[in-house]
């Protein structure tokens, strides 16, 4: 990124990413309330609210300017060192984490974000609670760091599959809740994003990676499992967004069958999310406008 952007003074401002000839984009409409009861099938995955459902070209516009401004607010969280940015990405398979991450942060500065994939547990990981192997990746001051998936797969994987006791799982929410009002108060800013797409979108993606060769090593027989008990992870999404969206942790429910407008609602709300933090630069030493870098 460059570091000559659009920020002139000392403290980041507030821009439209969109212009003026495309719609704005309210967050606020995919985000879920606290203690609202969820009912994902309510919730239109190949939706597009705002935007003309064909107007790709449009909106990679809109996201190409996010992007930019994104890379700045980034910089700046880095530069400040004092915040603490946590993305929680959950969705069924082929979701589009990994394209989500690829398409929204290209560009950022890899010395202040990391990624954090979160895969079956290792031996040594099941020796310690559920959250011990989650606690050692979360941001730490200036940084942004992305879970791809998280602690919620314990609340997830574990329920459907019947990995622990249901009177083990149903506390964890609690925990949940807890945990992320620690970060929280010790003063992260969490932001946790459902990439939501329809089954009959899952089996289009899942075949892409039977029918073309150079996808076959994103293909694991093992994701057809879930699969086939795609109700009962609906329901297990539904319980645990309705019980751990809070103010400070909110949960946004992406649209997330059209890759375009995925890419263009989680653009907006970190973005948004960003801003809000009002950061401005370090002072620069007093005497900085006498300096001279000697030949």
């Amino acid at each position: 990124m460059s570091s000559d952007g659009d920020i002139t003074s000392n403290t980041a401002t507030t821009k439209s990413a969109s212009g003026p000839d495309l719609p704005d984009l309210d967050i606020e409409q995919f985000r879920v309330k606290p203690g609202q009861s969820l009912d994902l099938g309510a919730w239109d995955p190949q939706e597009t609210p705002g935007w003309d459902s064909a107007d790709k070209g449009g909106a990679k516009t809109t996201v190409k300017r996010l992007n930019d401004r994104l890379e700045e607010l980034q910089e700046l969280l880095w530069a400040q060192g004092k915040e603490r940015v946590l993305v929680v990405l959950q969705a069924m398979d082929a979701g589009g984490k990994d394209g989500t991450i690829k398409h929204v942060f290209d560009g950022v500065n890899p010395s202040g974000v990391k990624v954090a994939s979160f895969k079956k547990p290792s031996k040594v990981e099941l020796a310690h609670d559920y959250l011990w192997r989650v606690h050692r990746h979360v941001p730490a001051n200036g940084e942004l760091v992305i879970f791809n998936r998280s602690h919620y797969e314990d609340v997830l994987v574990v329920r459907v599959e019947n990995i622990v006791p249901h009177d083990r799982w149903m506390k964890r929410y609690d925990h949940i809740v807890g945990f992320e009002q620690l970060l929280a108060d010790e003063g992260t800013t969490i932001v946790k994003l459902l990439l939501h797409i329809s089954r009959a979108e899952q089996g289009e993606r899942l075949q892409e990676r039977l029918d073309r060769p150079e996808k076959h090593w994103k293909f694991d027989p093992a994701d057809l499992g879930p699969r086939s008990k795609w109700a009962d992870y609906q329901t297990a999404f539904e319980e645990a967004l309705s019980r751990t969206s809070t103010p400070t942790a909110p949960w946004y429910v992406v649209p997330a069958n059209r890759k375009w407008f995925r890419n263009l609602v989680v653009s907006e709300i970190l973005v948004q999310t960003l801003e809000g933090l009002n950061m401005s630069y370090p002072e620069a030493p007093p005497d900085i406008a006498s300096m001279s870098i000697p030949d």
